[in-house]
C-alpha cells in the first residue's frame, strides 16, 4: 500500500488539495508550514507574519499568501528578519516599480488599498527568499 499521495506512478492528482490556513493576527511561520496557502485578513488590526530567517530557513520551503478581504482594514507585513528577499512584482499599472531589482529587502507590506486575490509567493533557497507578487492596484504592495 502506498503511503504517499503523489508519486511517479500516480495516474491522477484530482484528490490532492492545498492546505489553506487563515491568518488574521501576528504569526511566526516555520519550515513545517511549507506548501501552505495563507489567506490574509487584517480587519481586526495590523498583522505581522514572521518568516524563518537566513540561518533557520530550509531550501525549498514555499509559502503562498493571498489577500482575503477587499481593501484590508489594516496593513499586513511579511518580515524576513533581514534583507534577504528578492522578487518580481506586477501590478495593475502594468509596471514592476516595486520589484526588488537587485536590492534585497526585509519586509513586504500589503497596504490597505490591496484587493481580494492579490498574491505573494515566496520560496527559500540558498539563504534567501525569491518570489513573485501580483496586485490589482498600483503600489498596494510595497517594501521596507
Amino acid at each position: 500500500m502506498r503511503s504517499d499521495i503523489l508519486n511517479v506512478n500516480s495516474s491522477s492528482t484530482f484528490t490532492h488539495k492545498r492546505k489553506v490556513h487563515s491568518i488574521n493576527a501576528d504569526v511566526t511561520l516555520t519550515n513545517a508550514d511549507s506548501g501552505k496557502v495563507f489567506m490574509l485578513d487584517a480587519a481586526g488590526g495590523t498583522v505581522a507574519i514572521t518568516l524563518p530567517t537566513a540561518s533557520t530557513g530550509e531550501d525549498g520551503v514555499y509559502y503562498k499568501f493571498i489577500v482575503e478581504e477587499e481593501t484590508p482594514g489594516n496593513a499586513i507585513t511579511i518580515a524576513a528578519g533581514s534583507a534577504i528577499v528578492s522578487f518580481v512584482q506586477k501590478d495593475a499599472g502594468g509596471d514592476a516599480a516595486n520589484s526588488t531589482a537587485g536590492t534585497q529587502i526585509s519586509n513586504i507590506v500589503i497596504g490597505t488599498s490591496a484587493q481580494k486575490g492579490d498574491v505573494v509567493e515566496l520560496m527559500f533557497t540558498k539563504g534567501e527568499y525569491v518570489g513573485t507578487v501580483l496586485s490589482g492596484i498600483n503600489n498596494a504592495i510595497t517594501t521596507s
